[in-house]
């Protein structure tokens, strides 16, 4: 969901893309996500697109033909940017692991030294899966060996901890749709000081001209050299949530998130679901509860959109029909909105023949309780 106050703020006239007041708009928003990131002093910008042309933008400026180049995969998104890696012109390396499942330190920093990569790439937040991955070990590993790490945090960065200084991480990007609650269109992108002095001396031509970092940040930060026609209305949007998000605290907002997830995950447990991602693995952002057995999840999916006006996904490639996606984020992670959905997820699962063994809303709010007490 997208705050009022974003709104309103998209709708302010719109002015020049040289214009003195845009670049104002675009420094606000620079300072504001480093807090989001977790980083002091990156190098951070907002890209004209959306959360792929941010991951783009990582592969396109930082993978080089012929270059080695490891990816951790788990999910849907480690394969997409396996794909574009390719497209470039890598070598692609792959230590995989089956969709739900998230690498051990031990095991990503063996693949990693192993493979000697020149740059490492994982999804700290996989949006198809529900799972979090621990960061530290597979950035300390890749930095032993000379390489640099991207890292996918579209499903994390605003709703959970990125900590990119703090993990080490050289290139990390988002999108604006999800933790940040704005409209999708612009991709939230920051560099280390190692990842900026990589790419002020690479030397080869850049192989994409509109995700050209040099270009971009002599658009932004440096002559204001004309590149695009910047989307004005979505820096609008996307500072105003920021403001909102400094208002909150962004550790306060983590921990909205964290609470309404433990309280969710209560609910759905003590009907008799099982979580697809282990205990300690999972975003807070995004649950995948699994189908129970005899269920079909369109059904109930349906059910809630026609019944309750509420959208929830369903799995997709290896766990299509085994998972239910969904997403409490931004303004929809409140105790109010979590007690709502269960007592609808409760009444459609009932519909299509399944007993939950308990009240999941009785069990989110024993879960709240406990947390206040």
């Amino acid at each position: 969901m997208v705050p009022e106050r974003v709104y309103d703020a998209m709708s302010k006239p719109i002015v020049g893309h040289l214009d003195a007041y845009f670049f104002q708009v675009v420094e606000d928003i620079r300072g504001l996500l480093r807090r989001v990131f977790g980083a002091k002093d990156a190098f951070t910008m907002a890209i004209s697109g959306t959360g792929s042309a941010g991951m783009e933008t990582a592969v396109a400026n930082f993978v080089e033909p012929g270059s080695k180049f490891a990816v951790l995969a788990n999910g849907f998104f480690c394969d997409r940017i396996t794909e574009m890696g390719k497209r470039y012109g890598a070598e692609v390396v792959r230590l995989e692991k089956p969709w739900g499942e998230a690498f051990s330190g031990e095991e990503a920093a063996e693949f990693i030294r192993k493979e000697k990569p020149r740059v490492v790439a994982f999804v700290q937040a996989e949006t198809s899966t529900g799972v979090f991955q621990a960061s530290k070990a597979i950035c300390d590993a890749a930095h032993e060996v000379g390489a640099l790490v991207i890292a996918d945090t579209v499903t994390s960065l605003g709703g959970m901890p990125v900590e990119f200084d703090a993990n080490g991480i050289d290139i990390a990007y988002s999108c604006t749709q999800k933790g940040l609650s704005c409209p999708p269109g612009l991709a939230p992108i920051s560099l280390s000081s190692q990842a900026i002095e990589w790419l002020r001396a690479k030397t080869t031509p850049q192989r994409t001209w509109y995700l050209d970092l040099k270009l971009l940040d002599q658009y932004y930060d440096g002559a204001r050299r004309y590149h695009h026609t910047a989307p004005i209305s979505l820096f609008y949007a996307l500072r105003e949530a920021l403001i909102a998000i400094a208002e909150e605290g962004v550790e306060n907002r983590w921990a909205r998130h964290h609470r309404n997830h433990l309280a969710f995950v209560a609910g759905v447990e003590a009907m008799g679901l099982k979580m697809h991602v282990a205990e300690g693995r999972r975003l807070w952002t995004l649950n995948t509860p699994r189908v129970p057995e005899g269920v079909d999840d369109l059904k109930v999916r349906q059910r809630l959109l026609a019944e309750h006006d509420i959208e929830v996904l369903g799995g997709f490639g290896p766990l299509a029909g085994k998972v239910f996606r969904v997403g409490i984020m931004g303004p929809l992670s409140t105790g109010e909105n979590v007690l709502m959905l269960l007592e609808a997820f409760e009444k459609c699962l009932r519909a299509e023949g399944y007993q939950p063994a308990a009240s999941g809303s009785e069990a989110a709010a024993a879960c709240y309780a406990s947390q206040t007490s």
